[in-house]
């Protein structure tokens, strides 16, 4: 059973003028087994909500609160968020040179369960994912990110993804430059983690094409740090015939 519940949450950045404020009020509840959709234009929140979540240095938290199965996450450490099951894929991964694929999956695993994976077991079980998002075995060797396409990398965080099992999946623009094959292969990463049906994925895109294959219970859309609207999978069908316009507009005003 997991729960991710963020009420109220504001969050500002500093910038060379000032605190700026960049979340206004976000109220979401993600229980588990139900998979949300934040959608919106660039600029309108979706990733400062996702890195406050996960504890980025960079966002102040001025308001609100964010619990997982009743704990304050906002008062964790980043590796103790890891540890309470929340699980960030992140829009940009960085590169770690002289760190292989495998040594970084097999430290990450211990830090979250607290011990090391048998030596044997981990190897098989770090293959079978590999093969699964279609990365040869030899990938395991290769510095973390170093040299990596754009769908190598969010496959390799897909691979993070089913060998670490979080409660909570933070997805931030999963979807971004990858082309159809990558994103079917992703997409199928995503649903074998959701078929377990006790976790929560909060997905975070600009475009429908990753919900085609990713089905959401709930879609929001993000506009100046708010969420502006809500509905069902029909939302983001209607999004993509009609845009934002008419949410950006309405905020302006």
């Amino acid at each position: 059973m997991s729960k991710l519940e963020i009420n109220d949450l504001h969050v500002s950045v500093e910038t060379d003028d000032g605190p700026k404020t960049i979340l206004k009020g976000v109220t979401l509840t993600i229980d588990d087994g139900q998979t949300h959709a934040i959608m919106g234009p660039n600029g309108s929140g979706k990733s400062t909500l996702a890195y406050s979540i996960a504890g980025h240095p960079k966002y102040t938290v001025t308001g609100g609160t964010v619990t997982l199965d009743g704990q304050d996450v906002l008062s964790m450490s980043v590796d103790e968020r890891a540890r309470a099951g929340l699980f960030l894929a992140m829009q940009y991964p960085v590169e770690v040179p002289g760190v292989s694929v495998s040594n970084f999956l097999r430290t990450a695993k211990t830090a979250i369960d607290g011990e090391a994976p048998k030596l044997r077991t981990w190897v098989k079980d770090v293959n079978a994912a590999l093969k699964q998002l279609d990365l040869d075995p030899t990938f395991g060797t290769r510095s973390v990110n170093e040299g990596f396409s754009g769908g190598e990398k969010k496959r390799h965080e897909i691979a993070q993804l089913e060998l670490l099992d979080p409660k909570v999946a933070v997805l931030d623009e999963t979807d971004s430059g990858l082309d159809i094959d990558a994103l079917k292969t992703v997409s199928d990463g995503v649903n074998r983690f959701k078929s377990k049906g006790d976790k929560g994925v909060l997905l975070i895109t600009h475009y429908t094409r990753i919900l085609r294959y990713i089905k959401p219970d709930f879609v929001h859309v993000f506009v100046d740090g708010r969420i502006a609207e809500q509905g069902g999978p029909e939302l983001a069908d209607q999004l993509e015939a009609e845009g934002y316009d008419r949410y950006t507009k309405s905020a302006t005003v």
